[in-house]
């Protein structure tokens, strides 16, 4: 994804941290050889969270994560997936790409059928810059609005 997204990445997960203390959180935590940009473990609660930057198929990402949950590759009782999808995503006359909507139809196919599992699309209104562009206004503050929305999600004490 690049240095800024890895860096939005690490404040994500330190605020996490913060808020949530009851959970150990990691950045690039492998599941089955699958990386997942953060995740939060309490004992047998599974926090997946991942960012999708500029993705060309954010479908595939969290269908693999899906593969692992249904074969148990995940020991886990309960599991909250949240892809953070970007501007990147949005459409110029209004709404989300069909790739959002894919994303999100694979993420709600998937919890209406592994019991244990909740899944949360959720928007990160940052516009991911290109290589060489300045990174946007606000992005601290906007991180850290989205780490608040995550940890209310996740219902962290």
């Amino acid at each position: 994804m690049g240095e800024f997204a890895d860096e939005v990445v690490k404040r994500l997960k330190d605020h996490l941290a913060q808020f949530c203390t009851s959970y150990k959180w990691d950045t690039e935590y492998l599941i089955a050889e699958t990386p997942v940009d953060i995740a939060g473990i309490d004992g047998d609660r599974y926090v997946l969270i991942e960012l999708e930057w500029r993705r060309a198929d954010p479908a595939d990402n969290a269908a693999k994560i899906f593969r692992h949950l249904s074969t148990r590759e995940i020991p886990a009782d309960q599991v909250i997936i949240l892809q953070l999808f970007t501007n990147h995503y949005n459409l110029i006359s209004d709404g989300v790409s069909s790739k959002r909507k894919n994303a999100e139809f694979v993420g709600k196919t998937a919890a209406g059928t592994i019991d244990y599992l909740t899944y949360q699309p959720l928007d990160f209104d940052i516009d991911p810059p290109r290589s060489g562009e300045e990174r946007p206004n606000k992005w601290e503050e906007i991180t850290d609005d989205v780490s608040a929305t995550i940890s209310s999600i996740v219902s962290c004490s």
